[in-house]
């Protein structure tokens, strides 16, 4: 089963859409996943209509329309995986440990909120995933987004790409 991630796509303040690269990986990705911070409705709504299946959260810039579409949290089970999405975890340090007692039950926590990149795994053995921003890099070399594989209960062929420069 492969997986699409991304957040932080805070169109169309910061693009004006998603970038090729990451719409060209829609019809490859068995479940795409949004961590939030939207800001518009036309996005959720182009990746539901164009997702087999899809799983968002809204982020803490997402208005009342989101809010009324997403949850703050979402919790799945994929192919025996357990996996969750929220938008904010706090800080880095002691991200680990805070979302390892925040989420005893999952195996994979996706996140968003920094546009940082982030793969770790906290001590429990809950794998922590940030896919960064395909549209607002900030301090950030490029703008990414992430892929990954579930297999036999387990995340396999996690990668970070990177997007070229907007023109």
């Amino acid at each position: 089963m492969r997986l699409l991630l991304m957040s932080d796509t805070h169109l169309p303040k910061r693009a004006k859409e998603l970038p090729e690269p990451l719409l060209a990986e829609l019809p490859r990705a068995d479940v795409v996943i949004h961590a939030g911070d939207w800001v518009d409705t036309a996005t959720l709504d182009l990746l539901e209509s164009r997702s087999r299946r899809f799983i968002g959260v809204y982020g803490n810039n997402d208005g009342p329309a989101l809010r009324a579409r997403l949850p703050e949290t979402a919790r799945v089970e994929l192919e025996g995986l357990r996996l969750g999405v929220v938008h904010e975890t706090g800080s880095a340090q002691g991200r680990e440990r805070r979302c390892a007692e925040r989420f005893p039950d999952l195996d994979v926590l996706v996140f968003g909120h920094s546009h940082i990149p982030w793969d770790t795994t906290a001590a429990t053995g809950l794998r922590l995933l940030n896919p960064g921003s395909p549209t607002d890099r900030r301090r950030q070399p490029h703008c990414t987004y992430m892929t990954a594989t579930v297999r036999d209960g387990g995340l396999d062929e996690v990668r970070l790409h990177r997007l070229p420069p907007r023109t």
